[in-house]
C-alpha cells in the first residue's frame, strides 16, 4: 500500500504541476528483484487513486531484468530473484547490478 500511494503522489504532483484535469494511465518500471508483488500493487494502485484525478487509471508495469556480478566468475549474469546461484559457477557470491529499481516511467494527462 505504501509504494502504491508514493507513486500516487508522484502522479498527482505531476498532475497539478501541467493543470490536468485526468490521469488515464501511468507506467512504472519495476526490477525483476524489487520483490515487489505486481497483483498486490496493481490492487492497492486502485485503491489509493480513487476519488483522485488518477482514478480510473490504467497502471502499465514494464518489468526490467535483474543483473548481478559474480565474485568468482567476474562475469555479469543475468538473475530471475534474489538468492539464487550464479547460473554459470553455482557461486552465491553474487552483487547485484540491476533490477531492484522502481520508477514511475511515463505519464499520460489528459
Amino acid at each position: 500500500m505504501a509504494i502504491a500511494e508514493s507513486v500516487l503522489e508522484i502522479v498527482l504532483a505531476t498532475a497539478r504541476g501541467s493543470a490536468a484535469a485526468r490521469v488515464s494511465t501511468v507506467w512504472l518500471e519495476l526490477g525483476a528483484l524489487s520483490q515487489v508483488e505486481v497483483r498486490a500493487l496493481a490492487f492497492c494502485f486502485d485503491a489509493v487513486t480513487r476519488g483522485s484525478v488518477a482514478e480510473g487509471a490504467a497502471l502499465e508495469i514494464v518489468t526490467l531484468p535483474g543483473e548481478a556480478w559474480c565474485m568468482p566468475c567476474g562475469d555479469r549474469v543475468a538473475l530471475a530473484k534474489l538468492g539464487e546461484p550464479c547460473p554459470r559457477c553455482g557461486s552465491f557470491q553474487l552483487q547485484v547490478l540491476s533490477g531492484e529499481e522502481m520508477r514511475v516511467k511515463e505519464i499520460a494527462i489528459a
